[in-house]
């Protein structure tokens, strides 16, 4: 017995009035302003014809403040799963036209299925946020809403990634559910994170702000370092969270993507020689040399307006996922910092959860030193760099290039943090400080006494570099695995790396350590 025409026309209704909402008005107007729609975000991230839906017909059961009978399609938010090239990946997306994208107790309930999905099935989660917070009309039902996001994203960290996309408004508590995830991209104009707005702060403090200051994607981006990548509109969003699912494994059981079908690269480059500086005093640029060291030049930069004395980032070394850590001289000498600290901690840890390799490229004078920094708490945020590389088990290759004193030595991931091989450029300088301090403090006597200060301290600044801070006092120590020359470094590393992929590394049993936050 056939299906009654009727039924199929009313579930074709029923779900065309749910799917084509929002007017051609409407969506001219935020074309205008470089925004899709929910379901068009949906539809650019996924695969065509992949993307299946769940929970199209939820609704919410508020009766209070007009909600009674109110329709809101899909109760606003848009989940389910599809296809990124091979790779199935969960999202959930917020539609702003659906009550501003608030969330309620049934948009909790659609979100958190979709994320268990993700756990259950291992594989990555993508959240489109354009949410004007939680919907004051379920009152603490919304709370309970948030509540249960937030259990779910810190149940899916570090066994599945987690890629927040802000593309509106992420309004009060909102903002915790992408700060709980792994990476966060938000839009130039149209993305905004707070917990408080500039009417509130100014009700409470007396204190006149602008949303750009306290939520605005670059202020994130360069300042707050929430925002870990900065793009231009939901189409290049989009897009970078698809450039970011290229290097990582779906869960944290898997590989990252490795292509080992990619022959090594064992032929020397002379031109990395050309890239260091005449004199230890000049700045060397590290990202010039990481561009040599790559494959194709190409590096995804994490983080790339914060902190900016370090790089981080994902990159292909003949055809092995690794984030790259490496100083930057070319700001602030490539010192550590508050804020170089937590980046670098950070992508550490998330590059350990997903099995991916970490290759530290070291040119570091020290902490940076400074009253802010000393009473901002740079011991305990520098022992975070400490912690996360001392207890990260994924294969790590150290190259110390130039630079390399102190404690910034070891934070730099030394081997006594547990790198598996370090190699060194002849123009490596390995001491508990530079020369130039070292000869002041150990020679001050015989600097007092010279006739010609200055010539006396060259002369015993050069005694002091040659003689102990040379990279073959430490190889002759077995600091170090090797002394390399800089043309050599890519095809080393890249052998390196091929060996280390079968690394394994048991550690005491233990709930977790207690990184000092």
């Amino acid at each position: 017995m056939a299906i009654k025409p009727e039924l199929l026309e009313t579930l074709r209704q029923k779900r065309d009035k749910i799917i084509n909402h929002v007017s051609p008005e409407k969506l001219e107007a935020m074309h205008a302003k470089g925004r899709l729609s929910a379901r068009e975000r949906i539809n650019v991230l996924f695969d065509e014809g992949t993307f299946q839906e769940i929970g199209l017909h939820a609704t919410h059961h508020a009766v209070h403040f007009g909600m009674e009978g109110r329709e809101l399609p899909a109760d606003g938010v848009i989940t389910g799963s599809g296809y990124v090239g091979s790779t199935q990946v969960a999202a959930f997306c917020q539609d702003y036209s659906v009550l501003a994208g608030t969330l309620g107790k049934m948009q909790a309930r659609k979100i958190t299925r979709i994320m268990r999905y993700a756990i259950k099935t291992g594989i990555p989660v993508i959240a489109f946020k354009d949410s004007g917070g939680a919907r004051i009309q379920e009152g603490v039902d919304a709370l309970s809403g948030y509540g249960d996001v937030f259990y779910a994203n810190v149940l899916l960290s570090g066994v599945v990634p987690q890629i927040a996309i802000i593309l509106g408004p992420c309004a009060g508590g909102a903002a915790y559910s992408p700060a709980l995830m792994d990476f966060v991209i938000m839009t130039r104009k149209n993305a905004h994170m707070f917990l408080t707005g500039p009417e509130v702060i100014k009700a409470v403090t007396g204190r006149t702000t602008t949303m750009a200051e306290i939520g605005g994607a670059e202020m994130h981006a360069s300042v707050s370092g929430n925002a870990h990548f900065l793009a231009e509109d939901d189409q290049h969003a989009i897009a970078i969270a698809k450039n970011l699912l290229g290097y990582l494994p779906p869960n944290n059981t898997e590989d990252p993507p490795h292509n080992l079908a990619m022959p090594i690269d064992n032929q020397p480059d002379p031109d990395m020689d050309g890239l260091i500086p005449a004199t230890p005093s000049e700045p060397l640029d590290m990202m010039a040399v990481i561009r040599r060291l790559v494959d194709n030049g190409e590096i995804l930069e994490v983080h790339g307006n914060f902190a900016r004395n370090v790089i981080v980032g994902f990159a292909r070394m003949s055809g092995v996922v690794v984030g790259i850590v490496a100083n930057q001289p070319m700001h602030m000498a490539g010192a550590l910092d508050i804020d170089a600290s937590d980046k670098v901690a950070r992508f550490i840890r998330t590059c350990n959860v997903f099995n991916i390799p970490l290759v530290t490229l070291v040119d570091v004078p020290g902490f940076l030193p400074g009253i802010e920094q000393e009473r901002g708490g740079i011991i305990r945020h520098g022992a975070k760099m400490l912690h996360a590389f001392a207890s990260c088990t994924s294969p790590k290759i150290t190259v110390i290039l130039r630079k390399s004193y102190g404690g910034s030595y070891l934070a730099m991931c030394s081997q006594e943090l547990g790198a598996d091989m370090v190699f060194a450029w002849p123009t490596a300088e390995i001491a508990v400080m530079g020369a130039e301090a070292a000869v002041n403090i150990l020679y001050r006597k015989e600097l007092e006494k010279a006739e010609d200060r200055a010539a006396t301290a060259k002369e015993f600044t050069q005694k002091y570099r040659d003689e102990f801070a040379s990279p073959y006092e430490a190889a002759a120590n077995f600091y170090i695995s090797d002394v390399i020359e800089p043309s050599e470094t890519r095809s080393t590393v890249s052998l390196a790396l091929r060996k280390l992929l079968s690394k394994r590394e048991l550690r005491p049993s233990k709930k977790h350590g207690n990184m000092p936050l």
